[in-house]
């Protein structure tokens, strides 16, 4: 059902935003809507490593393992060092509410292409629970907070930073 209203959601905004080039928008410059974006510079390469911030790399050494019927993942010690300590992660905002501020999105390790498409595995994403609502953009961002491995997620999430402040 929650999948259901974020397809809505999706879909309307989409709709209005067709309406508003039809019909124009007093002060707004709808012309500039019509001009592809330029290409991202993080779009063909990784996030270059930042000193004190954990690598996407790192976030990666995880293994799936066969567990009877299903396959759960198997972290490496580097990552389980990490799990509930307190650590800085860089990547991009994927927002998981509408808004120009989101207190809950991922962050996800390659720029968002499409908006019904994740940029990667669950590797590379982390779910993000910020204290104060953080200003969303196409640029990476460095968040800090408590890290938490995931064992065992319904949503096949592996981690979760919360209490996260934007640096």
């Amino acid at each position: 059902m929650r999948y259901l209203s974020w397809f809505i959601v999706l879909l309307l905004a989409g709709t209005t935003v067709a309406w508003a080039q039809q019909k124009g928008v007093p002060g707004k410059d709808m012309g500039a809507m019509d001009k592809p974006l330029p290409p991202s510079p993080y779009a063909d390469k990784p996030l270059p490593e930042m000193k004190g911030v954990v690598s996407w790399k790192t976030l990666a050494e995880v293994t799936p393992v066969r567990e009877k019927d299903r396959f759960v993942p198997q972290f490496s010690k580097e990552i389980n060092a990490l799990d509930r300590k307190d650590v800085k992660l860089q990547g991009f905002m994927m927002p998981l509410d509408m808004g120009e501020k989101q207190k809950r999105f991922l962050l996800v390790a390659m720029p968002p292409s499409c908006s019904f498409c994740l940029p990667g595995g669950p590797d590379q994403l982390v779910e993000v629970v910020a204290k104060t609502p953080v200003k969303y953009g196409f640029d990476p961002v460095v968040v800090s907070g408590k890290f938490t491995v995931l064992k065992d997620d319904p949503m096949g999430l592996y981690y979760r930073l919360v209490d996260a402040v934007a640096q």
